[in-house]
């Protein structure tokens, strides 16, 4: 409540700075950075997609593997590099006074998105499992009330350790549909995109929603925060050189990583559009932050009291939708509940991909040394 009166209520007068540090120089390197930009977001974005759909540029898999694991790692670190040390340092800046000198506001913003996000996704969780067993009941009659019925009875038997091998066997030769699996078993099961409208599908629905909701997710903080790197550029000064560079590979990393999620998610034919949507909404972001920035280079005052608060509430939400995003859905997801690193080579592999996420995280971090 503190944080909310003083937004809204304070007559505080700004003592922050009312200028940026724009010197006027560079100019032509300033509007080549929209350009720039525009091709390393679009290509870090883009590839993937590409990769994934088109023979005549498709990569190796290990390359694949690469750009997902290293992916992940630029996400985390750019939550807590990118976005939560510099919504601290805005929100605790002196000239801001009040609450913002008395409370650790980024990190609590920042937590309270987590928690949200969280709640959020029990929520559509809730209304996806609802949805899926209106479907399921709505094509196999009663047959789907027994379905149901059967797997409660199945995870209640497996729980207790009461099934046998043979049992199992059994159940092999002669399956039961069961449209209702837990979101929070996190069952791997990948879908077939010919199918995802049948009724063949309806068990893997709830998995498919999942994968939206989070690509969506993703999406959505990933722009906030490229909107204002992109106007930072723009209105940079002595340090545009390094800064121009910085911001160039971050964008082409934090679009893999984007891109790979946006890759990997199975759309259906109605929506085989999205997908090119998305990556584009990255891809043209940080440029139209920049010419945005450009086009009031003299008179945007980044250090404002107004910019400060605005930049580093929005950097903390990001980094609190990051946060859940990179540790709970590609972290914990990828690394515990997945089939991917089963069998004899499961944890060769898994080693490569965790330390090919380091090397995302680390790299990610180290450019923070610098934006």
């Amino acid at each position: 409540m503190d944080l909310i009166a003083d937004l809204v209520f304070s007559k505080r007068e700004d003592t922050c700075e009312s200028g940026n540090e724009y010197n006027g120089e560079l100019l032509g390197a300033r509007i080549s950075s929209v350009f720039v930009v525009l091709i390393a977001s679009s290509f870090g974005a883009f590839f993937p997609i590409l990769s994934s759909r088109y023979s005549f540029i498709r990569m190796p898999p290990i390359c694949f593997f690469v750009a997902k694991y290293f992916g992940s790692g630029v996400i985390i670190a750019t939550a807590f590099i990118h976005l939560l040390q510099p919504a601290n340092e805005a929100l605790s800046e002196e000239c801001l006074g009040g609450t913002f000198a008395e409370y650790p506001w980024a990190f609590a913003i920042s937590l309270m998105t987590l928690f949200a996000m969280f709640f959020a996704e029990l929520l559509a969780y809730r209304a996806v499992e609802n949805k899926v067993a209106g479907q399921s009941h709505s094509h196999f009659g009663d047959e789907g009330l027994y379905v149901k019925k059967y797997a409660d009875e199945e995870d209640d038997v497996v729980k207790d350790g009461q099934k046998s091998d043979a049992d199992f066997s059994q159940d092999l030769e002669n399956p039961l549909p069961n449209p209702y699996p837990s979101h929070f078993s996190h069952a791997a099961e990948h879908q077939d995109k010919e199918v995802l409208d049948t009724p063949v599908n309806d068990e893997n629905k709830e998995q498919y929603y999942g994968q939206l909701l989070n690509v969506f997710v993703l999406e959505f903080g990933v722009v906030f925060h490229s909107v204002f790197v992109g106007i930072a550029l723009a209105v940079s000064g002595e340090e545009f050189k390094t800064l121009y560079v910085v911001v160039v590979f971050h964008q082409l990393f934090e679009g893999l990583g984007l891109g790979t999620r946006i890759a990997t998610t199975l759309w259906p034919k109605d929506k085989r559009w999205t997908p090119w949507l998305l990556a584009g909404a990255y891809g043209i972001c940080t440029p139209i932050a920049i010419a945005a920035g450009l086009g009031v280079r003299t008179t945007y005052p980044p250090g404002s009291r107004r910019a400060l608060i605005t930049n580093g509430c929005f950097d903390a939400i990001s980094s609190g939708i990051l946060l859940y995003t990179g540790i709970v859905e590609l972290m914990a997801h990828e690394f515990l509940y997945s089939n991917e690193f089963k069998g004899d080579k499961g944890f060769k592999m898994m080693l490569w991909a965790f330390f090919t996420m380091c090397w995302g995280a680390g790299l990610m971090a180290l450019l923070g040394k610098w934006a």
